[in-house]
């Protein structure tokens, strides 16, 4: 796998020591879960602002809400597997 150098500030860097010898991990792993984890939460939240969006336009968010019931009764149709 290849690696590259980025600089954090001091106190980054301890809470990342310490985080590393608490949790038994390398700092490596910790940086590579962090970015994992709020990669994830920007994605949620711009998922958040899109359906925010949607509910302004109510015809669109009419025509959302109609799918979803739609989708819904496959829920129901016997084949749940």
């Amino acid at each position: 796998m290849q690696t590259t150098t980025i600089r954090i500030n001091e106190t980054s860097r301890k809470i990342l020591q310490e985080l590393s010898r608490k949790d038994k991990m390398s700092m490596q792993a910790i940086l590579e879960q962090a970015i994992e984890v709020y990669r994830r939460q920007r994605f949620l939240e711009g998922l958040s602002q899109d359906f925010a969006v949607l509910r302004e336009d109510h015809v669109a968010w009419n025509a959302e809400k109609k799918e979803r019931a739609e989708w819904d009764v496959t829920l129901t149709d016997g084949d749940e597997r």
